[in-house]
């Protein structure tokens, strides 16, 4: 399977390509954040600045869509990519 992207607007669905990747490796910390929270393996003042940082990185992720406007483009590679990962799992079962 592939990954669509618009041949006419190729700049944006690239950035729409490089955005939806940061999404996924930001969505990836939070639940690290959040185990090693979990598991008490970091300190109330690290929960802070981790979170603080985590916080910028979602909402400068949200400015760059915004100000590029590629929004849908991002939606719509995150549901590809959904897409290939359920049938690579399906297919390793």
């Amino acid at each position: 399977m592939k990954i669509d992207l618009e041949e006419e607007n190729l700049k944006g669905s690239v950035l729409g390509l490089v955005m939806a990747l940061l999404e996924i490796i930001q969505k990836m910390l939070e639940h690290q954040a959040i185990r090693r929270m979990e598991g008490q393996s970091i300190n109330d003042e690290q929960i802070e600045r981790l979170g603080k940082a985590l916080l910028r990185l979602r909402e400068t992720i949200d400015k760059i869509k915004e100000e590029q406007g590629i929004a849908d483009v991002v939606n719509s590679i995150h549901k590809q990519l959904d897409s290939l990962v359920d049938g690579s799992l399906v297919s390793y079962k």
